[in-house]
């Protein structure tokens, strides 16, 4: 009985011990999952901070459409944001929203997407009355170069990209064809083609025609009608992989309405909009602006009687 009372009084003496250390830990569950939140709102107030700062420097309304690739915490498998019918239904209502003769600033940054919610972002520009511009920081590919078509002016960073806009199809097991390709391939003979082939290519001929039409109609009013046809076969035909990187230079060559005077407050906002953290990250470096080293000085030795 005495030891079994001792025992007892020892299970006491700690038992508020164990109690302070569940709370802690309770605090601890707590903070990673609040931290995290009040992080994001943080970020997001940063964000429309630096929008609303762009805004009143340049007298205009500020649109984002920046895709990042996403990484599951829990999975680790990759997933990727393209244009899709909600930022359509997103940048309309911005545009609807902005007054017509206030200048519209888009900052793009996308791989691409849905032909359909591209196509009504992009007509939904061209029809503004006001300036558009639109800021391609590092890529704007296929369905992002189409919408940057509508604008009145394209500032690109010199290193960044546009694309080729032809279709692309989707084919079994979710694979895609480009629509130029299905058609070079029904040029040859071939007596055991099937019906869903001759069906790709029927609908391939008219992707391609339509991309044709909404591209020539965007840049039309930018220069003459055969350099204009001929810019909207070139992005539209198939004449390069779908990956084909478009830069500043090409581009100007294609007579596109390009700039490469980026803004810094550009490059500011892209900051705030940070790639998912990996657990190995591919590329570090130190997130300082570097000076150039100033050249060393001679010291000048005076001669004897100089």
């Amino acid at each position: 009985m005495g030891i079994t009372a001792q025992s007892n009084g020892i299970e006491t003496q700690r038992g508020p011990e164990m109690n302070d250390v569940l709370s802690i830990l309770w605090l601890l569950i707590l903070l990673q999952a609040f931290v995290p939140l009040l992080q994001k709102r943080l970020l997001l107030t940063r964000r429309q901070m630096a929008i609303r700062a762009i805004e009143v420097r340049r007298k205009s309304r500020v649109i984002t459409m920046i895709h990042r690739q996403e990484t599951m915490s829990l999975l680790g498998f990759p997933i990727a944001r393209y244009i899709d019918i909600e930022d359509s239904e997103r940048v309309l209502r911005a545009i609807r929203l902005t007054p017509p003769e206030m200048p519209i600033d888009l900052v793009l940054h996308t791989p691409g997407g849905l032909v359909l919610a591209a196509e009504q972002i992009a007509c939904a520009l061209k029809r503004h009355p006001g300036e558009v511009t639109v800021f391609v920081p590092h890529y704007a590919l296929s369905g992002g170069t189409l919408i940057a078509l509508a604008a009145d002016r394209i500032v690109m960073d010199p290193n960044a990209v546009l694309g080729p806009v032809d279709p692309q199809l989707g084919g079994p097991q979710g694979s895609y064809y480009p629509a130029a390709s299905i058609l070079k391939a029904l040029e040859q003979p071939n007596p055991n083609r099937d019906d869903h082939t001759l069906i790709m290519g029927d609908v391939a001929r008219k992707a391609i025609h339509q991309v044709y039409e909404t591209v020539y109609a965007l840049i039309r009013d930018k220069m003459p009608e055969e350099q204009a046809q001929e810019v909207a076969r070139a992005l539209s035909e198939g004449r390069w992989t779908h990956d084909y990187p478009i830069d500043y230079e090409q581009a100007r060559a294609l007579g596109l309405p390009v700039s490469d005077e980026m803004p810094r407050e550009i490059y500011d906002l892209m900051d705030l909009y940070p790639q998912t953290s990996q657990q190995r990250p591919g590329v570090e470096f130190i997130p300082m602006p570097y000076h150039p080293p100033q050249a060393p000085r001679r010291n000048r030795q005076m001669k004897p009687g100089g």
